[in-house]
């Protein structure tokens, strides 16, 4: 080992080293390219700063001035980054060495600036680096060692083509070192490529994993979530706690939760800027907040002094993301705790994960408010401060407390005044999750009912029914066993008397319902099913009953063809009208027949309203069906039973709705004289597009009383009318 090295690790504190980092430094692999995997809170940056020194340093004691980069390290997260150059900052104190950052959120300009005075060692995160080397501020030709810290995060945040680029520009003479607590198959293919003959350390072992990290997956129901991570925090009352959540709103809510539960908390989450999360960082390191709520963003690298208590208000996604997680505490031979919060719905999820870390946890339940209150007043009896040393004023006050109080009022003060700085804890609900096979239900007896599944006995009902005429709570009733003439239920054995005792010699729950109790557990009975059965080809087959008829069959004889309705924007007039059905015949006599000869009908309509002036008084509906029955039409025929869109009033010829005189239709049919209504006279004069008043002429063009065309909106008196009604007409020119 170098000198200047061990005398900084000697300042420090560390008299052995860890693992893995007697491993990289074994003088075989002075030279080698390594591809590690460690655990996480093994001092894996220590390991590799040891490791590249003798690359960097060869026989000197110290660097030359700084110039152009010597070693580059890439790290996949802010936080983890500035950790690194924190801990090379001393690591390297002793030999000159000069460090730069380049980390994504910080300023870039400060960032080139250093690099423009020069350093030896340059530390970043992969896009902040690749934006330098791209603008000519990283210049990597002198590079004699890269180094990937967690490789394999960094290829699951989707960096792969960073770093290929990145290795891509450093010398080819390099020193590669991947560091990395799983080495997945991208990470192998990875160090195959750039990578000379890289030898692999691992001292990972499947006993060693997480050794001094403590399983705790905490049973609650699903309301009760939030609550038992606040039973936790206040029971083990860590120096320093992490909650981990999926979600940047999951984060909001529990930092929001607990600030107004009296936690000193911070959050750590991506949507926060860098100058907030180092600030969130810092005020843990300074004990200015004591819990921390993050995403995965802080699963990673950060190393937080004291923390003793991680909490996964959400399962991780993954096993690395347990192992991760739980990685923050448990650093440095220090003991810790990994609780995960475990409802009944995530129970099998929760055990497969803890399956595939090779993990074994202890299934426990949250801590109840008694527990909470016996701890704290442990706590408060093992205070160093009752054997500390007295000062004379604090003899003086002591006297005076003595005088005016009693020892017992004192004492309760004491504890009054402790509690009151306390937040208070909060009352679960106990009720054990079944599903997980692993958890204990403890010692246990059982008791036959008399109901089973022939007398259709349910668990919904039975376990309220033990609950209100047994005196038990759920907490107390583990597995109800149903068979056909009994059921079987599991109860903890504390129980069983008091069980007994509020049911009575007679045992009667309710009604003719009865409960005693077993000498043992039964033995397991299981439900007979039937064979299964099979089909043989040469036996025949029972022929199949012919299908009941639910009504009587129709007689299609005597139905009539019914054409498919056309469609209609009104909903109501789609229900209740009948399709108009084609016309048989071109004339109007034949098709006027057909009508006549239909029966009447009475339909429901929607709205009335007269088709002119003939059918003014008329109710009947039109669109919605003919008032006479039959065919719907879109317009109510007048007086006759003939529809007024297909006939004139007379009854001769087809028309659309006439005038309300009914002597000539317009727009439709013809006049009288040959010529279309829309073009022909009343009585001989001038054209019209619409119909007349009571006079002969078109009440559009014509003034009433008058031969000439008048201005359309014209008076009855002769007058046109203004914008402002009686007003006059306004000058031409």
């Amino acid at each position: 080992m170098t000198s200047p090295l061990f005398d900084a690790l000697a300042e420090r504190g560390f008299d052995t080293l860890t693992d893995v980092q007697q491993a990289v430094t074994a003088p075989e692999l002075t030279e080698a390219d390594l591809l590690v995997s460690a655990q996480t809170g093994s001092g894996k940056t220590v390991a590799f700063g040891l490791a590249i020194a003798p690359t960097l340093l060869g026989e000197a004691l110290r660097l030359d001035p700084p110039a152009a980069p010597l070693a580059l390290i890439v790290a996949p997260t802010r936080e983890l980054a500035m950790q690194v150059s924190r801990e090379l900052i001393w690591l390297y104190a002793r030999t000159g060495a000069s460090v730069a950052t380049c980390i994504g959120g910080m300023d870039a300009r400060t960032e080139r600036r250093a690099l423009e005075r020069g350093a030896h060692i340059v530390v970043g995160t992969p896009g902040r680096l690749r934006d330098h080397i791209e603008r000519g501020a990283l210049d990597l030709s002198d590079i004699r060692a890269v180094v990937l810290d967690e490789a394999d995060e960094m290829l699951d945040l989707g960096f792969r083509e960073d770093l290929e680029f990145m290795l891509g520009e450093a010398p080819v003479g390099r020193r590669t070192l991947m560091f990395s607590a799983t080495v997945s198959p991208a990470i192998a293919e990875l160090a195959k490529t750039y990578q000379r003959e890289a030898v692999r350390v691992s001292t990972i072992s499947a006993k060693s994993q997480h050794a001094d990290i403590a399983y705790q997956a905490v049973q609650v129901a699903a309301h009760d979530a939030e609550h038992a991570i606040i039973n936790l925090l206040r029971f083990h009352d860590a120096p320093t706690a992490i909650v981990f959540a999926n979600t940047r709103a999951a984060v909001a809510r529990l930092t929001a939760r607990f600030a107004n539960r009296g936690f000193a908390v911070v959050s750590l989450s991506g949507e926060l800027s860098q100058d907030e999360r180092s600030h969130a960082l810092q005020a843990m390191r300074d004990g200015r907040a004591r819990v921390c709520v993050a995403t995965d963003v802080a699963a990673r690298g950060i190393d937080l002094p004291n923390l003793d208590l991680v909490i996964h208000a959400d399962l991780p996604i993954n096993t690395e993301g347990l192992l991760h997680r739980s990685g923050r505490t448990g650093r440095a031979g220090r003991k810790g705790i990994s609780a995960l919060i475990v409802s009944d719905k995530i129970a099998k999820k929760a055990q497969r994960l803890l399956k595939w870390a090779k993990i074994e946890a202890e299934w426990t339940f949250a801590p109840t408010p008694d527990d909470i209150l016996a701890k704290d007043e442990a706590r408060l009896l093992d205070d160093p401060m009752w054997t500390a040393e007295v000062a004379e004023d604090e003899t003086r006050f002591a006297a005076d407390l003595m005088q005016r109080f009693s020892a017992e009022q004192i004492a309760i003060a004491c504890l009054r005044l402790h509690r009151a700085g306390l937040t208070a804890p909060e009352e679960l609900n106990r009720a054990p999750v079944r599903t997980d096979p692993a958890a204990s239900f403890g010692p246990s007896a059982w008791v036959a009912l008399s109901v089973g599944r022939n007398q259709r006995a349910e668990p919904r009902w039975l376990l309220p029914l033990l609950c209100r005429a047994g005196n038990l709570e759920k907490s107390q009733i583990g597995k109800i066993r149903m068979q056909a003439d009994e059921t079987h239920v599991e109860l903890a054995e504390a129980a069983l008397q008091g069980f007994l005792a509020h049911i009575g010699p007679n045992g009667v729950l309710e009604g003719e319902i009865t409960a005693r109790a077993m000498d043992g557990a039964p033995a397991d009975e299981p439900r007979a099913r039937a064979p299964k059965k099979r089909f043989d080809r040469d036996t025949e087959r029972t022929p199949r009953p012919p299908r009941k008829e639910s009504r009587p069959p129709r007689d299609t004889a005597r139905e009539a063809p019914v054409a498919a309705p056309e469609p209609k924007k009104d909903v109501v007039a789609q229900e209740t009208a009948k399709p108009r059905p084609k016309p048989v015949s071109d004339k109007p006599a034949e098709r006027a027949a057909l009508v006549e000869a239909k029966p009447a009908a009475k339909k429901p309509f929607k709205s009335a309203r007269p088709a002119s002036s003939a059918a003014a008084d008329s109710s009947r509906s039109f669109r919605a069906g003919k008032p006479g029955g039959g065919k719907p039409f879109h317009a109510a025929k007048p007086d006759g039973d003939k529809p007024a869109r297909f006939a004139k009033p007379d009854g001769s010829k087809q028309s659309r709705p006439g005038k309300p005189g009914g002597d000539k239709p317009f727009r439709g049919g013809k006049s009288e004289g040959g010529k279309p209504a829309r073009f022909a006279k009343p009585e001989g004069g001038k054209p019209f597009r619409s119909n007349s008043s009571e006079g002969t002429k078109p009440a559009r063009f014509a003034k009433p009383g008058s031969g000439k065309p008048a201005k359309p909106g014209a008076r009855p008196t002769g007058k046109p009318a203004g914008r402002g009604g009686d007003a006059p007409p306004r000058r031409k020119g």
